[in-house]
């Protein structure tokens, strides 16, 4: 089939497709929060008045969250090399998926958010750069940067920087799904401590839903890469895999998908690779599967339903779509509700819980997740983070 042909035409483009219509002139915009109507209002917004308040910050570096936006502002940054399902499109091609980002922070938890795109893809410089701008924000969300760069970028951010460094794209995906789990298990007369789970995809998402699953108390998990299931016997393991393959995989399993899924109570597809269903059929009784590939799914829904009890996608056209947008907003409004240092595994645990117990009453095989229109996600997970990072040590506030 041939590529379709866009229009280079801004105005043609707009007359055929809504989408386009939309996003001509941005999405966004900047506005002021107080007058400048005249001589009075400039003498304070900006020469002489705001030299005192400069002075002040000056004498006190933590006066700036008072009287700067940085209490309440994230940076929403990406080197445009893994967005959305398209891949190493470029920082420039990426902007609309930064600003969508960023106004669904302030829709959302009334957060404001720049969106930046960096033309550089090396790690140093990312990091460089990216440190470089932190003193204008109050958190870094780090957004559609490939692995393995993204685990390295995120961990050094964070030991350099004291303000909350949050590659979505790894945790957003990690604490629904964990949410998403908990209930699912409910659903199903189980807890976490009874399940073996597969995960299928061992870049950002799956490396971060493992990481979670074993924080909460998984009974058992194993990943599942291009070249079959991630144990220690493997010689060809990155770090990061290397370090899942010494936290998995209790059963001590080698092989493909086929090995790994048989028997197995859950399925996490994060991955994009199509299951077969004759191995979509070994799964155990009241299976649940969470085939969240966009927008395609690993195993498409009609396909989980006969196998599976409770299945979830990432797709907003069926029932439970595990979307980053019920975390990320309330994770970051609690961590900056509280000036917390960073963001740890323990609060990321917290907003998973929180946003499972929004619908813990409701629970039922096709609700196991909230909306993200429920006005009662981002509230509910702001309390629990803030919480959690008093717990945690990392509240300044």
């Amino acid at each position: 089939m041939a590529a379709e042909i866009i229009p280079t035409d801004s105005t043609a483009t707009d007359d055929l497709d809504p989408v386009f219509a939309l996003h001509r002139g941005g999405k966004m915009e900047v506005r002021s929060t107080v007058p400048v109507r005249d001589r009075d209002d400039l003498s304070l917004a900006y020469t002489p008045g705001v030299a005192r308040v400069c002075t002040a910050i000056a004498e006190n570096p933590e006066l700036v969250h008072d009287y700067t936006w940085v209490s309440n502002t994230v940076a929403v940054i990406t080197d445009g090399t893994a967005v959305l399902g398209l891949g190493d499109i470029g920082p420039a091609a990426s902007l609309p998926v930064m600003e969508g980002k960023a106004i669904l922070f302030k829709e959302f938890a009334g957060i404001d958010a720049v969106p930046l795109a960096l033309s550089c893809t090396d790690v140093d410089e990312l990091v460089d750069t990216i440190a470089r701008l932190a003193p204008s924000f109050g958190g870094i969300n780090l957004e559609d940067i490939s692995a393995p760069r993204c685990f390295e970028v995120e961990r050094r951010l964070q030991e350099r920087l004291d303000i909350p460094v949050f590659h979505d794209d790894q945790h957003g995906t990690a604490i629904v799904a964990l949410a998403a789990l908990r209930n699912a298990a409910t659903v199903t007369g189980r807890q976490l401590r009874d399940l073996r789970a597969v995960i299928s995809g061992a870049g950002a998402a799956g490396i971060a839903i493992a990481k979670i699953l074993i924080e909460a108390g998984i009974g058992d998990l194993c990943v599942v890469d291009s070249r079959g299931i991630v144990h220690e016997g493997r010689d060809d393991l990155t770090p990061i895999k290397r370090l899942i393959a010494e936290l998995t995989n209790k059963a001590n399993l080698a092989g493909g998908i086929e090995v790994a899924m048989a028997g197995a109570d859950v399925f996490l597809g994060v991955s994009a690779g199509k299951v077969p269903e004759e191995v979509v059929a070994t799964m155990a009784p009241q299976a649940i599967i969470f085939a969240m590939a966009n927008p395609n799914p690993e195993i498409e829904p009609d396909l989980a339903h006969k196998y599976a009890a409770v299945v979830a996608t990432g797709r907003s056209d069926y029932p439970n779509q595990i979307n980053n947008v019920l975390a990320f907003p309330g994770v970051f409004k609690g961590a900056l509700s509280v000036r917390a240092k960073r963001i740890t595994e323990g609060m990321k645990v917290a907003a998973a819980e929180a946003l499972a117990a929004v619908v813990a009453d409701e629970l039922r095989p096709d609700h196991v997740i909230p909306s993200p229109f429920d006005v009662r996600v981002a509230p509910a997970v702001t309390k629990a983070v803030a919480e959690a990072a008093r717990r945690d040590g990392v509240a300044r506030i």
